[in-house]
């Protein structure tokens, strides 16, 4: 750390010799890591002029602006590095400190922990300290902008404890997210020789409550990518038009974090059938994701690996499966014996138990779907806090607790379900849509 004499014979120095880069850069850096803010940015400004596009410059301006508490400048000044893969690490770190004194603490923890990961020593433990803080709800103001008000980016930095291993079953499920979704990007080199490139999108339909967000969820962990989960209010606005300009926001905070994993949970309410719609506005939207999936080349959405999930496929607009867009429907069934055994294990892994037969249970528990059988042993848990209240220990959990809740629980969903599939397989698949699930229903029923 040099004086201020010495700050003083550096500034001289770029007086003299103003086309001096390097010097130019050096007097920068000093002055922002010596405080003089405002300096600093006029500084990394005149060095910026004769090396626009120099990352390590507009990562100093960008510093500068944020210390400065010019948020929203440091935000501009980083865009467009932001935009693209493989952005340096201090630029993420910068953004989240920009981001969360703005107050968007989502977007400010997915730049975070996205940065830190391809860095570990970019790490900053003031930053994260304050991500981690619980935060007074913030009521924000929409801003007025001349077509409606500006949409804020669903993020959500991806959990990178949830992977494959910690869903039960469902291998062929599994295997079909990992060649259309997975093995593009951890093997770039075999897929570019085939002309293919990492990104796609993949439809997950079955019934309600069968583990379609969580298999999401596992697959942003197996690939270890940015997990963005989109739901309907953060798409739809009263406005017209800022619902499209809302989904456009939505793809392009996804490209710019790619690899990631953009997921949007019923799906059809976003991409229902246009023919069904009768306003305008509707099918405007309908055409905005259309888009979105396309891009506007056939690179815009590569490391965007687009999954969407519903319980009501036949409702989706048939644009939607066409191929580049949501081309390949992978049917999430219920779980069969063996799975329902395996999600019982994980389920009750890290409670007191009795020695348990799970594949009793599991017989027991026909057309169940992972949720009822979450449902199933919560209600088993709470029966054993009051026993163990009472005895003032810990209970353990037995096979019969769980058996006797299998008499007054009935499946959620799935029966109901399959009788809709079964009209649509039997009476409404002239194009073969669903023949992946014929074989099933035909076993089932």
């Amino acid at each position: 750390m040099v004086d201020d004499s010495g700050l003083q014979a550096l500034r001289e120095a770029a007086r003299l010799s103003p086309d001096n880069l390097p010097l130019r850069r050096h007097l920068a850096d000093l002055l922002l890591d010596k405080g003089y803010l405002a300096e600093a940015e006029r500084e990394y400004r005149a060095a910026l002029l004769l090396a626009p596009r120099d990352p390590g410059i507009t990562a100093g301006l960008a510093e500068a602006f944020a210390r400065q508490g010019a948020y929203g400048a440091a935000l501009s000044a980083l865009e467009p590095f932001l935009a693209q893969p493989g952005y340096p690490p201090r630029m993420g770190v910068i953004a989240a400190r920009a981001l969360l004194d703005e107050g968007d603490v989502a977007q400010a923890g997915f730049r975070y922990h996205e940065a830190v990961m391809r860095a570990p020593e970019a790490a900053d433990p003031e930053l994260a300290a304050r991500l981690a803080a619980p935060v007074p709800p913030r009521v924000s103001q929409p801003v007025e902008e001349p077509f409606g008000k500006r949409a804020e980016e669903p993020a959500e930095p991806y959990d990178q404890r949830v992977t494959f291993a910690d869903v039960a079953g469902m291998e062929g499920v599994k295997e079909a997210l990992r060649v259309k979704l997975l093995l593009p990007v951890q093997q770039p080199e075999l897929f570019a020789a085939f002309g293919k490139r990492a990104g796609g999108g993949v439809l997950l339909y079955g019934p309600p409550g069968g583990g379609k967000t969580h298999l999401a969820r596992a697959a942003a962990g197996e690939l270890g990518a940015s997990f963005v989960s989109v739901g309907l209010s953060d798409v739809l606005d009263m406005y017209v038009g800022q619902s499209e300009r809302n989904l456009h926001n939505i793809f392009d905070a996804a490209r710019r974090s790619r690899p990631c994993v953009l997921f949007f949970d019923e799906v059809d309410a976003l991409a229902a059938r246009r023919s069904d719609m009768r306003q305008a506005h509707n099918r405007q939207i309908v055409n905005q994701f259309l888009a979105e999936l396309d891009g506007v080349d056939d690179k815009a959405n590569e490391g965007v690996l687009v999954l969407a999930a519903t319980n009501a496929p036949w409702y989706i607009d048939v644009a939607f499966r066409r191929p580049g867009r949501f081309d390949q429907l992978v049917f999430v069934p219920p779980p069969d014996l063996a799975a329902r055994a395996a999600i019982l294990r994980i389920l009750c892994r890290d409670k007191p138990l009795a020695e348990m037969d799970f594949d009793a249970v599991a017989k027991a528990t026909t057309d169940y779907v992972g949720a009822d059988l979450k449902g199933l042993v919560d209600r088993a848990v709470e029966d054993k806090l009051r026993e163990s209240i009472a005895a003032g220990r810990p209970v353990p959990l037995t096979t019969r607790d769980l058996l006797a809740l299998t008499k007054s629980q009935r499946p959620s969903s799935v029966r109901e379900w399959l009788a809709t599939a079964r009209n649509y397989v039997m009476h409404a698949n002239d194009s073969g849509a669903w023949d992946e699930l014929l074989p099933w229903v035909n076993r089932t029923w």
